[in-house]
């Protein structure tokens, strides 16, 4: 079982951000691997090809996004914390993913995107739901669905997520 939350805005340090809360039946090492390992980062992440220099300072690049087929994306990993914390720069918006182990064997995983613009936050929660319902699926080792992107931002400018930022592969 997967207990999710959708995802909220909030800002840090006076910067927009979208927040998402998961918690999973596995220990935190097994999450760890479905979010810091390239190969598992391949099944769920919007650039299925990553390449990390596991240490804080390091390099990694992104690419493989069917929305920006051509883009190859840089950044340099803020913190790398095994098994607890990855948070690394992406354009110019930056990703952090906190895991916490709870009792039972579970984990708290929470993505926090820190958008370079406001304007992205409802454009962004909408793409990171899609996301991390293949997540949920690789967790429950289940065949990931591709969910409708359209409704589920749809949904977050109804609920008044900052949104008009263009739309990657959309003219």
């Amino acid at each position: 079982m997967i207990i999710t939350n959708p995802g909220g805005y909030l800002e840090i340090g006076g910067r927009p951000a979208v927040r998402f809360e998961r918690i999973y039946d596995h220990p935190v090492d097994r999450v760890w691997r479905m979010v810091a390992d390239p190969a598992e980062l391949a099944h769920w992440f919007p650039s299925p090809k990553v390449v990390i220099e596991p240490v804080a300072g390091g390099a990694i690049t992104f690419s493989g996004d069917p929305n920006m087929p051509e883009a190859t994306t840089s950044g340099r990993i803020i913190d790398y914390d095994p098994p607890r914390r990855l948070a690394f720069t992406w354009g110019g918006d930056e990703l952090h993913f906190d895991l916490e182990p709870l009792d039972g064997g579970r984990t708290r995983f929470v993505l926090t995107n820190v958008l370079e613009a406001r304007d992205t936050a409802a454009r962004n929660a909408a793409g990171w739901d899609v996301c991390l319902s293949a997540l949920d699926a690789r967790a429950e080792d289940r065949a990931a669905e591709q969910p409708a992107w359209k409704p589920r931002y749809d949904a977050y400018v109804a609920a008044g997520l900052p949104s008009g930022a263009p739309i990657p592969g959309q003219d």
